[in-house]
């Protein structure tokens, strides 16, 4: 590669970093979808299954690090809300947000709904690249917040280095992190407090959501696939004949997709380009997945910003698809 190559592909990558700084503008904007509250926001707690290993220094609120664990570990995470221990001036700047107060492990995946008083909905969130576990989490919550998620809401978060040059790693790592995916669902609709089980999964955390979904069903044929609501893949980081393959795969499961795309996605431009030259499923032509028979969401020209790879957690119209996807409604 020449210096000029490398030097165009750095300022891409850089201009990537900004995206989380851009997308927590924009969620101070967000606009209430609906009278009701958001489960989360009255009952503050947050499940978790994680592939990382634990970290040492649990009392300056890192939880997770970024190595690969032995096992999966699952828990409730106490969360302490914007206004809750706060500075009163943080929240007229517009600088409060939640964050993770404790973790408490659980035994196993059926040990967290345990408590249920009747048969819950739970969402899923499967972060992207480069993102460290208590962001990922809050995502989780800003995601639930935003569509007025009524039941559980769940992080399932994955050995992520959360450094921008680590893509490699993070890529192997969510691929490592399938099984255990695979375990969260199949723990989940053994529950009988588990009604639904929702998914949105950001960027490289749809190939991973997809190859757990293609173990899944191959496991356990339409009976459990039909415990599996909506299937939410923003802005996908993976090969569409990869994806179009994995949708063959799962029979009545690909009806329940709704994929989020962009085609000026400029951080898929990047991770196609690292990828060999080969287009990323978030930046591909509508019509091209709709072949497919999969629903599809255009947001080329929703985003503002200048990357356009987080409208889920950013864009009003998106979180508006994502509700309706749940509900089981056309969007």
């Amino acid at each position: 590669m020449t210096t000029a190559s490398r030097r165009s592909v750095l300022l891409a990558l850089a201009s990537a970093v900004s995206l989380p700084a851009l997308a927590g503008c924009a969620r101070l904007a967000n606009v209430a979808l609906g009278p009701d509250a958001a489960e989360v926001s009255v009952n503050p707690t947050l499940l978790v299954a994680t592939t990382r290993k634990p970290a040492d220094d649990a009392q300056a609120e890192r939880w997770f690090g970024p190595e690969r664990a032995n096992k999966m570990s699952v828990a409730r995470a106490k969360l302490a809300s914007p206004t809750e221990g706060r500075l009163s001036s943080l929240s007229s700047a517009g600088l409060d947000d939640w964050r993770l107060e404790s973790v408490e492990m659980v035994p196993r995946v059926g040990s967290l709904l345990a408590d249920a008083t009747s048969a819950r909905d739970v969402l899923i969130y499967v972060h992207g690249f480069n993102q460290t576990f208590e962001t990922a989490a809050i995502d989780a919550v800003h995601l639930s917040q935003a569509i007025k998620f009524h039941g559980e809401t769940m992080v399932f978060s994955w050995p992520s280095k959360a450094r921008l040059f680590d893509y490699g790693y993070d890529r192997e790592s969510a691929m490592w992190s399938r099984d255990a995916l695979d375990r969260v669902l199949s723990g989940l609709i053994a529950s009988p407090n588990a009604r639904r089980v929702h998914i949105v999964a950001h960027s490289i955390g749809t190939m991973l959501t997809m190859e757990a979904l293609r173990q899944f069903y191959a496991q356990r044929g339409n009976a459990a696939a039909a415990r599996i609501g909506a299937i939410v893949c923003a802005s996908p980081d993976i090969d569409m004949d990869v994806f179009s393959s994995s949708v063959r795969r799962i029979g009545p499961l690909a009806k329940k997709i709704t994929v989020v795309t962009a085609t000026n996605d400029r951080a898929l431009a990047v991770a196609g380009w690292i990828a060999g030259g080969v287009a990323r499923v978030g930046a591909a032509e509508k019509a091209e997945l709709e072949k497919l028979g999969l629903q599809v969401i255009d947001a080329s020209q929703e985003g503002w910003g200048i990357i356009n790879h987080d409208l889920f957690l950013s864009n009003v119209h998106i979180q508006k698809v994502i509700r309706t996807a749940i509900d089981g409604r056309v969007a």
